[in-house]
């Protein structure tokens, strides 16, 4: 269990994260009918050289409904003033939890968020045609945030999903890379330290359905993807400790996989997200590593 050191610190360091007002996109486009089936594009701004980058960004909040796209817009906002073009991507997410006013504990919706999350990706290239022409979609990184990163690592290994997977597509996805951040990226190990109360066996449908669902989920599980893959990580982080992003490491290195490992001493897991903080500067170098 974290001191009352550390619970301080994250719920400071949460609280900067989530002090920032929200950033209005410059223009959303629809990749479905329902209302969370949006993503939200940012321009790059400032004097740089164009078309550019492309980031697709996707939020965080234990794939649960009261954590939505809005407080990573001053993060996309961050990164469109670094040059990138962002589409910030909306899915559906599972209920709230009891103190938030809802019935149930209820992380993410199965089937639904990762029929979103394909759906979505499916969709970019002609939405950011059209919606984002200062875009160069032949450079595009996926970067995401706590379930956010464990939805980016998936997305970029739906063509190492079981043969029958409705997801599955049959090429790799032509990314330059995945930038993860403090993702919930091994739920086998992320269950045994109980992240987000359980959210990952939530996320599958509960403990009954967990073993069936996790060769579909798991990004642990879904390696080598041979797409260049980096994981940013806070040392202190109590959210998601280092532990998970270690096991997927680890399963990445057996796989016979090199995925880079960035830790960051004396920083949580909300720092990563926070533009005014040190860290978040340094995501964005990661993800200029493989966007330039």
């Amino acid at each position: 269990m974290p001191d009352d050191a550390a619970v301080a610190r994250d719920a400071a360091e949460a609280e900067a994260a989530f002090s920032h007002p929200a950033v209005e996109p410059d223009t959303t486009a629809a990749y479905g009918d329902h209302p969370d089936q949006v993503v939200d594009f940012y321009a790059p701004k400032g004097d740089v050289g164009l078309p550019a980058p492309l980031v697709v960004l996707l939020h965080g909040g234990a794939w649960r409904a009261p954590y939505d796209r809005r407080h990573v817009t001053p993060f996309a906002d961050f990164l469109a003033r670094r040059g990138f073009a962002v589409a910030n991507v909306e899915y559906r997410r599972g209920s709230p939890i009891p103190a938030q006013g809802g019935t149930g504990p209820v992380a993410g919706r199965w089937p639904e968020t990762f029929d979103d999350v394909a759906a979505a990706f499916d969709a970019l290239p002609s939405l950011v045609r059209e919606a984002l022409p200062s875009a160069d979609p032949r450079r595009t990184v996926v970067t995401g945030h706590s379930a956010g990163g464990h939805l980016a690592l998936w997305a970029a290994a739906r063509h190492v999903l079981p043969a029958g997977a409705p997801w599955r597509t049959d090429r790799p996805a032509p990314l330059r890379g995945v930038v993860a951040l403090a993702p919930i990226a091994d739920l086998r190990t992320a269950e045994e330290l109980a992240v987000c109360g359980g959210a990952s066996a939530q996320l599958l449908g509960g403990d009954g359905r967990f073993e069936e669902r996790l060769p579909y989920a798991d990004p642990a599980a879904l390696l080598p993807t041979g797409i260049a893959t980096t994981v940013v990580q806070g040392r202190t982080d109590i959210v998601v400790p280092q532990a998970v992003a270690e096991a997927y490491a680890d399963a990445a290195a057996k796989a016979g996989e090199v995925v880079g490992l960035t830790l960051l001493e004396d920083v949580g897991h909300f720092p990563l997200i926070d533009p005014a903080a040190d860290a978040c500067a340094v995501v964005a170098e990661e993800i200029a590593q493989l966007a330039f």
